[in-house]
C-alpha cells in the first residue's frame, strides 16, 4: 500500500534553564491526537522540525519537506504573535511565539507554491487568517465580552458549543441537510478580521465568531477553529471524518498528477 504522507507542524518548549529535563534545550514536538487523526486512515504523519543549517551545504528546506510529502496541517498551540497584524499584545501573556509564527507561515508557503493542500487546525486557522492578511482578536471575553465562552480551562476539549455552516460552502455540503452541529472549543483568541478574499464556511452559534475558512484558488486551503482530533462521538459531537476524507482525497489527487 503506498501511503500518502501528510506533514504536520512542530509546537515548540523553547530553551528553558529552569526545566529539569532537557535543561537550556528547544524541544519540537507534535501532539498525539493529532497524529492518530491523520493516521486513522492510513495516511502517514511526519512531524516537520523547523530547518536550521547552510543550504549551500545542502541542508535539508522547508521547500524540500514540501515537494517530497503530500499535504500539510498545522496543529494547534500557542498564541499568534499580534505583531504578525500589526498589533501589541494587550497583555505579556498573549505576546504569542513568534519564532513559531514565522516557521508556519514559511511552512505553508512552501506547501502551497507545490500545489500542496494545506489544514489549518485552531491555531492553524488563525496564522492562516494572519498570513494572508486578517487578523485577530487577542482575547475574545476582553474584546467581545458578549460573546459565549470560547474556552473553560477545567473542561478543556469537553468544552462544547454550537456552529453553524454558512450555505452552499465546501464545509456545508459535507453535512448534507444538516444546518448546525456541536463541536469542542478550546480557544481564547479568534478572526477578527478575515484574510482578504478568503471564505467563512462556518460560524459559532448565537455570537457569530468565524468557526471554518476556506482560500478559494486552485490550491487546497482551509481551516477549522476547533480540534476535530479531540472529538469524541458520545459527546454528540460533528464527525469529522467527511473532512478529513476530503483533505486526503485532495493530498491523493495532487499526488495523482
Amino acid at each position: 500500500m503506498d501511503h500518502l504522507k501528510i506533514g504536520i507542524s512542530a509546537c515548540f518548549f523553547h530553551a528553558d534553564p529552569a526545566r529539569p529535563i532537557f535543561t537550556g534545550k528547544t524541544l519540537q514536538y507534535v501532539e498525539q491526537s493529532i497524529a492518530h487523526w491523520v493516521m486513522s486512515t492510513g495516511a502517514l504523519a511526519v512531524m516537520i522540525p523547523s530547518p536550521e543549517g547552510d543550504t549551500r551545504r545542502g541542508d535539508a528546506t522547508l521547500a524540500d519537506y514540501a515537494r517530497w510529502l503530500d499535504g500539510l496541517v498545522l496543529e494547534g498551540g500557542s498564541d499568534v504573535w499580534p505583531g504578525s497584524y500589526g498589533e501589541t499584545p494587550l497583555q505579556e501573556r498573549w505576546s504569542g511565539d513568534r519564532i513559531r509564527d514565522e516557521y508556519e507561515k514559511a511552512l505553508a508557503a512552501a506547501f502551497i507554491a507545490e500545489g500542496k493542500p494545506v489544514l489549518g487546525v485552531c491555531r492553524g486557522l488563525q496564522l492562516l487568517n494572519v498570513a494572508y492578511g486578517g487578523t485577530l482578536y487577542q482575547d475574545i471575553a476582553t474584546q467581545l465580552p458578549e460573546a459565549q465562552s470560547h474556552r473553560e480551562a477545567s473542561l478543556y476539549d469537553l468544552h462544547i458549543h454550537e456552529l453553524e455552516f454558512m450555505p452552499g460552502t465546501r464545509l456545508a455540503g459535507f453535512y448534507p441537510g444538516v444546518a448546525t452541529v456541536r463541536v469542542n472549543s478550546v480557544h481564547h483568541q479568534a478572526i477578527k478580521d478575515l484574510a482578504p478574499g478568503w471564505v467563512v464556511e462556518a460560524r459559532s452559534v448565537p455570537d457569530g465568531l468565524i468557526e471554518a475558512v476556506r482560500r478559494p484558488g486552485d490550491s487546497y486551503v482551509a481551516a477549522v477553529q476547533w480540534h476535530p482530533e479531540f472529538h469524541r462521538p458520545p459527546l454528540g459531537t460533528l464527525d469529522d471524518g467527511p473532512i478529513l476524507h476530503d483533505y486526503l482525497e485532495a493530498a491523493a489527487a495532487v499526488r495523482a498528477r
